[in-house]
């Protein structure tokens, strides 16, 4: 018996970002009974042909969480329980931060969409560490790392570097998100230099470890070819182990939200459904360029969805704006189309 709609009936009543809070704590009080969140979820769905061996890692299945729904780390051992192959975690910032000014976060309803510009509200670098490490399952978790607000864009190197020390021996792997457009001046972070500085310097740091990690870049979907290409040979150089593609957009076209309830909601991220076809371009694009491993996300509300975005070329994916629109149980839904797809 499927549950969510009827929960998600409840949680459309509430404020968005209220519905987050609901939603998280409820999880966490449902993390103590995993056999319950699993049925919730449908059962999870294992099989030898969803296993993933990429970076050194062993996904169980390629249907991750994207990162921003737990950005504290709250509820990795529950999202774990309720299907997902992998969790990420953040944007963590070193300092604690609130984020931006509320209203953050609004649901486009008729376009099956989110727009957010939350602004890395986080706990820090140090108390996110502690929630990693008291995890109790083995859930794979990547660490999704940015900068405060207030640092400057030429001391944001040190940022990265901070929470790439602090959260090292706690996650499986790590993305360097400059492609949010929620904190002022980061997607400049996006050009070439500075990016190849950043990604230099946590490379230094991963090499003098005893086993190095895996590192990420997550991108924009308003990059150009000519900026894919650059972010590209960028990757190459640096040698870190893939992209995320994508992050949420600036772009407002073709939606069928009205253009004064587009202007009322302002400035933020847009994802979900509007996203699905352009992120699968990106993902085409770098593979046809590259073969850069790749974590396709943005706009996977279906199963089609996904298969798509597995065959434009992505490893593995990532649900958000999905998840809170179709529930739990599109992840099993995914998993036994790729089960089935093998046999």
């Amino acid at each position: 018996m499927n549950l969510y709609p009827l929960a998600k009936q409840f949680l459309f009543q509430l404020n968005p970002e209220e519905a987050h809070h609901f939603t998280i704590h409820n999880l966490q009080l449902a993390g103590k009974f995993p056999k319950l969140l699993e049925a919730l979820a449908g059962g999870k769905v294992q099989h030898p042909s969803l296993h993933k061996s990429l970076w050194g890692i062993d996904f169980p299945n390629p249907v991750g969480l994207a990162a921003g729904l737990d950005k504290n780390g709250d509820v990795i051992d529950e999202m774990g329980y309720m299907g997902f192959g992998f969790v990420e975690v953040g944007t963590i910032t070193p300092k604690p931060q609130p984020g931006n000014e509320k209203p953050r976060l609004f649901r486009l309803v008729k376009d099956y969409a989110l727009v957010n510009r939350m602004g890395f509200n986080n706990v820090g670098a140090e108390v996110a560490a502690e929630k990693l490490k008291r995890r109790k399952t083995n859930v794979v978790v990547g660490a999704n790392i940015g900068k405060n607000k207030v640092t400057p864009n030429e001391e944001a190197i040190r940022d990265y570097e901070y929470c790439f020390k602090k959260l090292f021996d706690y996650a499986d792997y790590f993305v360097v998100n400059v492609s949010s457009p929620n904190t002022p001046g980061l997607r400049e972070l996006q050009d070439k230099d500075s990016l190849t500085a950043i990604l230099n310097s946590l490379q230094d740091i991963n090499h003098s470890k005893e086993k190095n990690k895996p590192i990420l870049l997550k991108i924009a979907p308003d990059l150009t070819d000519e900026q894919i290409k650059d972010v590209i040979s960028v990757v190459q150089q640096t040698k870190i182990q893939g992209l995320i593609a994508t992050n949420t957009t600036i772009a407002r076209t073709g939606l069928n939200c009205s253009a004064q309830e587009i202007e009322k909601i302002g400035a933020g991220g847009l994802s979900g459904k509007p996203l699905t076809r352009r992120a699968t371009e990106v993902i085409r694009f770098i593979k046809a360029n590259s073969s850069i491993s790749v974590i396709g996300v943005g706009g996977i509300m279906t199963v089609e969805d996904a298969l798509e975005k597995l065959d434009a070329g992505a490893d593995l994916i990532q649900l958000y704006t999905g998840f809170i629109y179709e529930g739990p149980k599109l992840i099993r839904a995914i998993n036994r189309a790729l089960v089935k797809r093998s046999n």
